[in-house]
């Protein structure tokens, strides 16, 4: 059966950073604000908070339960323990939440030329993305920096939908998005088993591990039906263009 469209992960599957830089970007503004503003925060402390409040997140993003970057930036700052004023804590969300405004992403290998051909061949192309601390809004402003955005038909974020993968919610707003296919005519790409792989699988998508950032070895399975290394490698896979 033709693949009439095709859904990409953000994270290590379209972009990815440094490992650290935006929480170092993170951590570096918050000691700034809460030192000019007379608060003395070890960076050991400033550390631990943020370890939390991941802890926290993940914890969140397990049970499909949103933890957007607002309330991230307050749960941090309850473990740090400080009562700050209102205008300061206001400056610390707004820095949490816009660390990776300038941020340094960089491209998979090989999308742009992959995307290319995927919209060449008339296929439709969409983003299921899980949002972390970086809200769709600091994301969408990266796609438009690397002029990529407009390869796409469509975005499902998650902090926008209000759903995690591997839900079906969010799948099924991408579909709808994108003309609604049928789910037996679409692939995801992604590099996460437990959201991505477990999610297409779930809908009846074609599911697409993509290693060539990330190789996830957290579980065994689910595996995807096809397992890439470089985008370059997707066309084929998928029989588009053959």
């Amino acid at each position: 059966m033709a693949v009439e469209a095709v859904t990409f992960d953000f994270w290590n599957t379209l972009m990815s950073e440094e490992v650290g830089h935006q929480r170092g970007r993170r951590l570096d503004a918050w000691a700034g604000l809460l030192e000019d503003a007379g608060f003395a925060a070890e960076r050991s402390q400033l550390e631990a908070a943020f370890d939390v409040t991941w802890k926290r997140f993940v914890e969140s993003w397990t049970a499909n339960q949103q933890f957007l970057a607002a309330q991230a930036a307050e749960h941090a700052l309850e473990a740090l323990g400080f009562q700050v004023p209102l205008d300061l804590k206001a400056d610390l969300i707004d820095a949490f939440a816009h660390a990776g405004r300038d941020a340094e992403l960089r491209l998979a290998e090989g999308i742009v030329d992959c995307l290319e051909t995927l919209r060449d061949a008339g296929l439709r192309i969409g983003i299921i993305c899980d949002v972390g601390f970086t809200p769709s809004t600091v994301l969408r402003e990266h796609l438009i920096k690397q002029e990529i955005l407009p390869l796409f038909d469509h975005w499902s974020f998650s902090d926008e939908v209000g759903a995690f993968k591997p839900s079906p919610v969010i799948f099924e707003h991408a579909l709808a998005g994108l003309g609604g296919p049928v789910p037996e005519r679409v692939a995801h790409v992604g590099d996460i088993r437990r959201t991505d792989i477990a999610g297409a699988l779930g809908m009846g998508m074609v599911a697409v591990r993509y290693t060539g950032i990330s190789d996830d070895d957290t579980q065994p399975e689910p595996e995807g039906h096809h397992v890439i290394s470089h985008h370059s490698q997707l066309a084929g896979v998928l029989g588009i263009g053959l």
